[in-house]
């Protein structure tokens, strides 16, 4: 079937009252985003549903980007027909046929914004209905749970018929519950993380630190083509890179072994909140869940918390591994995280952290390091890119390379 415009339904926007442009308005741009690389759609968000017009289009290729756009309930390709009620009732006819076999159920929904067409929505039901009952044997109305519905809007421009539904991503649409930092290792969790914040609406840029020469270039672009699996959520991100080596080995020189992962996660949680505040960012996400590991205890979260005021949210914290593995392979970035390529969280890890740092000690550690200087110098040495989900970053060598190690 060739169609013509996707329509598609708002999911919780529904319950937004007075808000409900502003969230409206983000939607669509949100879905501009994401459908940027297909030129010839007109999209128009009303207050009820969008309208996607494909104008020649693939409709599986949008459908499939548009199912990631948080903010949807459901959307349902359709085909546009001339007000002419004879070719309507022959395109049902040849829709119905993709679904046909005998004792199929069926019910005829319209809707009709164009009130001064001639036929009523109860005479369009009736007439569609009737049609549809002669064309076909071993057909039957059901009112309520039918196999197929046929819908039909009558609309000013044209009629348009559908009969699926597709469930969207749900949520709130990225961007209206504000913005936040993600600090994102090349790991499972974080991106999952960063799935779930912004299912909830908020708009994240990844803050990722890599500590060269002891990680990898390919490490580095393992971080950006993850981002790149996350992008098609909301069209692009924006992925902040955080040069942390000297901040490692000042830290590794002057710091006991034991507190070595507590001091580098205040590092990162101080430079985390200061590009926020630069940003303007009100919080900060990461990927941690609770017993974990060594630096996800609530005593070392309390011991790391010390050095921000600014919310620091963790989506996954109670979360099994399992839990965060199965959304982890639904968002598909699982196959991606496993790939050995060391971050700086493991370059320097020491074989037995603290997992009840005190943050006294944590404090008195601090004062044999030039804080300020350290922590200047790597904002002064942060790079900005903008992805989109189209870039990538994996080439086959180094995919090779990985399957190796």
């Amino acid at each position: 079937m060739q169609y013509s415009e996707i329509m598609v339904r708002y999911g919780e926007l529904s319950t937004k009252g007075k808000n409900r442009k502003n969230f409206i308005d983000r939607l669509g741009y949100n879905v501009r985003q994401a459908l940027h690389e297909f030129p010839n759609l007109k999209i128009a968000a009303h207050r009820d549903r969008m309208h996607i017009q494909l104008n020649g289009e693939d409709s599986e290729k949008v459908m499939a980007r548009l199912g990631q756009v948080f903010g949807i309930q459901n959307f349902s390709p359709s085909v546009k027909v001339e007000r002419d009620v004879k070719k309507v009732q022959a395109m049902a006819i040849e829709m119905m046929k993709e679904k046909y076999h005998p004792g199929l159920t069926f019910k005829i929904n319209t809707r009709r914004s164009d009130h001064k067409f001639k036929y009523d929505t109860n005479a369009m039901n009736d007439l569609l209905g009737g049609t549809i009952l002669q064309a076909f044997d071993d057909i039957h109305v059901k009112m309520k749970d039918p196999d197929v519905t046929l819908r039909c809007e009558v609309r000013p421009d044209g009629i348009f018929l559908s009969y699926g539904k597709i469930n969207g991503a749900g949520g709130l649409p990225v961007g209206t519950a504000g913005k936040a930092m993600l600090m994102l290792s090349g790991g499972i969790d974080s991106p999952v993380a960063g799935y779930l914040a912004m299912k909830r609406g908020v708009a994240i840029e990844m803050v990722h630190f890599f500590s060269p020469p002891y990680t990898s270039e390919q490490a580095l672009n393992k971080a950006k083509q993850l981002t790149a699996k996350l992008a098609p959520y909301v069209g692009t991100i924006k992925f902040i890179q955080v040069p942390f080596t000297e901040i490692q080995e000042k830290i590794k020189h002057e710091v006991p072994e034991g507190y070595l992962m507590t001091i580098q996660r205040r590092f990162m949680l101080r430079l985390a909140e200061k590009i926020a505040k630069k940003r303007k960012g009100l919080a900060i996400f990461n990927g941690e869940a609770l017993g974990q590991v060594a630096s996800q205890t609530l005593e070392s979260m309390a011991a790391i918390n010390d050095v921000t005021t600014m919310p620091v949210l963790r989506p996954v914290l109670s979360m099994d591994k399992n839990e965060i593995i199965e959304i982890a392979q639904k968002i598909d970035t699982f196959d991606l995280s496993i790939q050995p390529f060391e971050d700086c969280c493991t370059v320097f890890a020491p074989p037995a952290p603290k997992t009840k740092p005190r943050i006294d000690r944590a404090r008195q550690y601090e004062e044999r390091l030039d804080v300020d200087g350290l922590i200047q110098r790597a904002l002064d040495g942060i790079q900005i890119t903008e992805i989109n989900s189209s870039d990538e970053f994996m080439n086959a060598n180094q995919e090779s390379f990985a399957e190796l190690l």
